[in-house]
């Protein structure tokens, strides 16, 4: 497993760094320009097609789902897939109307996340994890670049006051569309949810190694492909009907696409083949030797993986452009990765007292929020944002086969008590990026109350009045 790890670190450090630049060049400019030039038309029908279509196109690409769904036995993948795509879908034009009619983010996140605590009272308390899961994994690596930067460039167009505090939101209401999805499947269909522990493969020799990462990443280079050539086509059909862009800035961009392209399939092939099995492995060997033990490496581990997240960095990047720097990368990269380590203690916590996750998920987002009435629309954006982007492909990959190892050794029930990490890890990033433009918010207050208080003086001064004049 050792060799495995370590070889499949090499794979995430270099398919990191090739997406993230091929994310820069490729995917946030189309997603941009799609954007803007859809809305440009004016055409609603034509727009709301569209919004839909690239939302369950670009969900189907995501890598992410396609891990929480392998670990899911009783559910086939296309199935599973298929209906948290849709979920989103919906919820990118209900994105897309938020935008247009300018309406207040806190309260429709207050409106939707009712709805859904309404209706997880009629659902078996196992589908209240895998569902929040799902509304997790889908705001990975492949959908946060497109998502934000169709975010951006549709409020760019609209061109109001508050534009940028439109341009994010995209992902926070994303996120939801799956867990009402996964509900509404279990509904309508009655389905059961089984999950079982993956044997970790045995492998002797550099040989072998070498044979299971070659044939890992063919496989990954043919699914990643098929996941990127309908988003490419549809970029293709737009820039031959409305973008018409220069020829230099489209080999660019393909240029861009064949960097993510090269750089996921390394990445997916190092996290799954290297991550996962160390992962469950790990799991289960400290549950036997010391299950408290879990809680204070579940805290060390979960301040790390988010430093291992490809789709932070570009939605960090994005807010420090955004807020001027205002808010730079590491203090936002620090508050995720707070956010991140009391989410997988907590999820730990639950594996070992065998507490229900409905508590901490009522709990987490009554005080959310609460929070989102006190501070900036754009900081509750980038909050709910920033909790969809910090559950990706390392909590799929390696946190959650890490619960799930813990909770067979510990003869828990997996689904009920190792599923929910995820949606725990979406869940606690809110909390502290929000009581982090709290702080702002306050520092920001008393800087303009000094200001004041300095221009009173300085006039009286002048004036030759008193101070109480």
């Amino acid at each position: 497993i050792m060799p495995l790890f370590i070889i499949g670190t090499v794979f995430l450090v270099v398919g990191s760094f090739l997406f993230t630049l091929g994310a820069d060049i490729a995917m946030m400019p189309m997603g941009e320009k799609v954007g803007a030039a859809l809305v440009r038309t004016r055409k609603v029908p034509l727009i709301l097609g569209i919004t839909f279509l690239m939302g369950f196109l670009v969900t189907i690409a995501e890598p992410d789902l396609q891990v929480l769904a392998t670990q899911i036995t009783s559910i086939p993948n296309v199935t599973m897939v298929a209906c948290v795509a849709v979920g989103v879908a919906i919820f990118l034009v209900v994105a897309l109307f938020r935008t247009f009619f300018r309406l207040n983010l806190s309260k429709l996140l207050i409106v939707i996340y009712g709805i859904i605590f309404l209706v997880a009272l009629m659902i078996p308390k196992e589908f209240l994890g895998v569902a929040f899961d799902a509304g997790g994994v889908t705001t990975g690596p492949m959908t946060v670049p497109f998502l934000l930067a169709f975010g951006i460039g549709i409020a760019a167009v609209r061109g109001s006051k508050t534009s940028r505090d439109d341009s994010f939101g995209m992902v926070a209401l994303c996120s939801a569309g799956p867990i009402l999805a996964v509900f509404i499947l279990k509904i309508v269909f009655d389905i059961s949810l089984e999950s079982k522990i993956i044997p970790i493969e045995e492998i002797h020799g550099l040989y072998q190694i070498i044979i299971k990462y070659f044939s890992s990443f063919l496989y990954y280079l043919e699914h990643v492909a098929i996941s990127l050539l309908p988003i490419l086509l549809i970029f293709l059909l737009f820039n031959t009907t409305l973008l018409k862009l220069p020829r230099k800035t489209v080999i660019r961009i393909f240029i861009g696409i064949v960097y993510t392209y090269i750089g996921l399939s390394l990445f997916l092939t190092g996290v799954n083949v290297g991550f996962l099995p160390m992962g469950t492995y790990l799991g289960e060997e400290i549950a036997r030797v010391s299950p408290d033990l879990l809680i204070p490496i579940g805290l060390i581990m979960g301040f790390l993986i988010i430093f291992a997240e490809p789709a932070v960095y570009v939605l960090t990047k994005q807010v420090e452009e955004i807020t001027g720097g205002s808010i730079s990368k590491m203090l936002m990269l620090i508050a995720l990765g707070f956010g991140v380590a009391l989410s997988i203690v907590i999820s730990i916590y639950r594996i070992i007292y065998g507490v229900e996750l409905w508590y901490f998920l009522l709990g987490g987002y009554v005080v959310a929020l609460i929070l989102s009435l006190f501070v900036s629309e754009a900081f509750t954006a980038i909050a709910f944002d920033s909790g969809g982007v910090a559950s990706g492909t390392m909590a799929a990959a390696f946190i959650l086969p890490l619960c799930r190892g813990a909770c067979q050794t510990l003869g828990g029930n997996i689904i009920a008590d190792a599923f929910g990490v995820i949606g725990l890890v979406a869940m606690m990033p809110i909390i502290t990026i929000q009581i982090l433009g709290l702080v702002y918010k306050l520092k920001t207050f008393k800087a303009v109350e000094e200001e004041d208080d300095e221009d009173i003086i300085e006039l009286d001064y002048e004036g030759g009045g008193s101070y109480g004049e």
